[in-house]
């Protein structure tokens, strides 16, 4: 059988991501066939486009961690999905193709009432901000919450997340645009300026050390700032460096300048703050599939009820131009809430 796939056969700006014919093997006894309606584009995609993610295979390969489609083929081992289920799954790489073969534990229940785009774009982002908020810093009912990169995909479902759990909310975010978007129409009660000092901002306005839980995707300096806000038993949660890739093409000046400005902690440094410090890197938790099941148990009908919903900025086909015009929409730092591809089929 032949798909077609987008292909990161060498690392360079946008314009370098080709579509090919691949072949596909026929599903092992415990995968399926996955006919793709849609695939959602991160900001892990672009950093693997430039060379500067760390797991990757050899070249060439298609990036892409999360689709949404149709089965049309299960393994003679496969329980509780056959031929026409729809479903959503996550995976390592490989989403932006026609067509993808995964183990069956990697698929989730298609939410009812989302489309393609919506279903396509929610499984990284949500499971993400849940490890992080949920297992990762195990947030409760009244705890302060900052979401730096509040109006990014993981940060719009964060917000969110925080907010049904009974949190308070404060963010950053880069435009005045994306800050009002973030406390009108997501809740959360302060937006900040990220190119602004919005860390002198928050103490000004909530006195020393006033939050519990920091998320923080960019690193560097920022990463220091969070630090400091940190109240006793407060709990930084860091799981990106965007500040190393602000630009398309890979910089490597740039990328060592980010992980250098990026504070180093060691364990005898966190007792007199009383602080902690925790990584999470949602596609390296293999041997926590349950806790990523029982966070998709809580997540999924808050989506088919309309609790919670994803926020999908821009939709581009599913092609060589038309990721690149999506990874060129993203670098710009454009969007609000997700990007996708979208088939024919979408």
């Amino acid at each position: 059988m032949k798909t077609t796939a987008v292909l990161i056969e060498r690392h360079g700006p946008p314009g370098v991501l080709v579509e090919r014919e691949r072949d596909l093997p026929e599903p092992g006894a415990r995968d399926v066939c996955l006919r793709v309606a849609a695939a959602g584009v991160n900001f892990a995609d672009l950093l693997m486009r430039m060379g500067l993610y760390g797991t990757v295979p050899p070249k060439p390969y298609s990036p892409g961690f999360e689709v949404a489609g149709v089965v049309t083929k299960a393994g003679s081992a496969v329980e509780g999905w056959r031929e026409g289920d729809r479903a959503v799954a996550i995976m390592r790489y490989g989403g932006y193709a026609r067509d993808v073969i995964l183990p069956a534990d990697q698929l989730f229940p298609w939410p009812e009432g989302l489309d393609a785009a919506s279903a396509a774009g929610f499984p990284v982002v949500f499971l993400t901000a849940w490890v992080c908020l949920f297992s990762a810093a195990a947030a409760q009912a009244g705890e302060r919450v900052l979401v730096l990169g509040g109006a990014g995909g993981v940060g719009t479902a964060a917000v969110q997340l925080a907010r049904r759990a009974g949190l308070e909310v404060m963010a950053t975010a880069g435009t005045p645009q994306k800050c009002a978007f973030v406390t009108q129409e997501l809740g959360a009660r302060a937006c900040f300026e990220s190119r602004a000092a919005w860390h002198r901002e928050i103490e000004s306005l909530e006195g020393p050390r006033p939050i519990d839980i920091v998320l923080d995707p960019v690193g560097g300096v920022n990463t220091e700032r969070c630090r400091q806000l940190l109240a006793p038993l407060g709990r930084l949660v860091f799981y990106g460096l965007s500040q190393a890739a602000p630009g398309k093409r890979r910089n490597w000046v740039r990328a060592i300048w980010a992980w250098l400005r990026t504070p180093r902690f060691h364990p005898a440094g966190l007792i007199q703050p009383n602080i902690g410090i925790h990584g999470v890197h949602l596609l390296h938790l293999h041997d926590k599939s349950n806790v990523l099941q029982t966070a998709m148990e809580e997540i999924r009908p808050a989506m088919e009820s309309g609790e919670l919903k994803p926020i999908i900025d821009r939709t581009f086909p599913l092609s060589a131009p038309g990721a690149a015009e999506a990874h060129e929409y993203l670098h710009q730092r454009r969007n609000i809430g997700k990007v996708v591809l979208v088939s024919g089929d979408g």
